[in-house]
């Protein structure tokens, strides 16, 4: 295997100067480069002022950063800024469509689909909507290997479906889903469709408008951006279309006690003051990730997934969860030991300076399927290393040591 293309990467982020750490729970969360860090600085610094409302000189500076973010973003992922709706994260772009778009347009006996694979921030939120609504959830399966059963998608699509939601990138297995194609499917069969791309957008190259679903959510901390920022990308259409969820300043035309007028999209699903400083450091992730270039990134990332398997295989005692094929998956390997909690394995290789996530990672409906009660987790990213791989393994060794017969 030839050496990795972004090796290098690791000198641009600060956390990682700390002497033994070994990071590898990007899924979660993302570190932070030194352009973002020196960005967000430097506008709290030199440029805050609310933005949209003022005109002095500060307050045109500091919308057009806001602005000038949210126009980055869009053309990263084959968008454009009209349709590029920035809310505080992921989950809650997705509460917008499915809490907004449920209330206006589903009826009792009505069918929405979505997979076993899918986050608690699709799941709870079409639960509730269609607990609320009185429509009925089918829910798409997995094969062994954690691919989705397109056959049982066809069966669902055939009952008429008005809603479905499905992961992009499964962020327990890994899996990469076939999400133009799920879409040509359920627009043919009548269905308006969510894509949850928290994972797809930091690992591969994605174009919106190529995979053609109504809405596309992402955010903006996974994509070594800040907490506290996502991305709702939508059809024209489907924007025009949907009745904002939250009210409040900024997001109206006029406002009386006898009627209100919202104004156009995208400002009417941005109720309040807007996560100013955020978007500008997710502008500034952005136009770093860019330059490194996605294919890049996406050939680093699998390169590693490749190796990893490849040592994790020689783990005694572990089950590796997804396919084998690291061509199939995004950046992440979940794993079970024998004889040790995925907690306790957390525990003990992160005293050695090796950070996994363990738990159910916020799918419990597909650990259920792989019949477990959670697994640990490791996730790649642009700065890591077939070394940090290494570390991984070795210190499973501990573990080894401690839970073995």
């Amino acid at each position: 295997m030839s050496t990795l293309a972004l090796d290098s990467a690791a000198a641009d982020f600060p956390v990682l100067e700390r002497e033994g750490l070994v990071y590898l729970d990007s899924a979660a969360t993302s570190q932070k480069p030194r352009a973002v860090i020196d960005a967000m600085a430097e506008f709290m610094a030199r440029h805050n002022a609310s933005v949209h409302r003022g005109v002095y000189p500060l307050a045109v500076e500091s919308t057009e950063a806001y602005e000038g973010a949210r126009a980055r973003v869009a053309a990263f992922t084959g968008s454009s800024a009209r349709q590029t709706v920035f809310t505080g994260n992921a989950t809650q772009a997705m509460n917008l469509v499915i809490q907004a778009w449920g209330r206006e347009n589903l009826r009792p006996g009505d069918r929405v689909v979505t997979t076993v694979t899918e986050h608690h921030s699709v799941i709870v939120p079409l639960w509730m909507i269609c607990r609320e609504r009185g429509a009925e959830i089918d829910v798409v399966g997995v094969d062994d290997e954690g691919r989705l059963d397109l056959d049982e998608l066809d069966a669902h699509l055939a009952k008429g479906p008005r809603f479905v939601a499905v992961v992009h990138v499964s962020n327990v297995l890994g899996t990469i889903n076939p999400v133009e194609e799920i879409t040509r499917r359920a627009h043919a069969a009548g269905a308006v469709v969510l894509i949850d791309g928290s994972q797809a957008v930091p690992q591969i190259p994605v174009d919106v408008g190529r995979i053609g679903a109504d809405f596309y959510a992402w955010t903006g901390h996974k994509a070594y951006g800040p907490t506290g920022v996502g991305v709702l990308h939508g059809t024209a259409e489907a924007l025009d279309a949907l009745p904002p969820l939250l009210g409040g300043g900024h997001m109206i035309s006029s406002v009386s006690f006898d009627d209100v007028r919202f104004a156009e999209v995208p400002a009417r699903f941005e109720a309040g003051t807007s996560p100013i400083v955020e978007a500008v450091g997710l502008g500034a992730a952005i136009e770093w990730l860019d330059g490194l270039g996605m294919e890049a990134v996406h050939a680093h990332e699998q390169a590693l997934v490749e190796y990893a398997l490849e040592r994790l295989a020689t783990v005694p005692g572990i089950t590796l969860f997804g396919t084998p094929d690291a061509a199939s998956r995004g950046a992440v390997v979940s794993f079970a030991l024998d004889h040790a909690h995925p907690h306790d394995v957390a525990d003990i290789i992160g005293r050695q300076g090796v950070c996994v996530r363990a738990g159910h990672h916020c799918a419990q409906p597909l650990m259920q399927r792989l019949g477990v009660g959670a697994t640990t987790r490791a996730s790649f990213a642009v700065h890591n290393t077939r070394e940090d791989v290494d570390r991984l393994v070795d210190a499973l060794g501990e573990v080894q040591r401690i839970f073995g017969d």
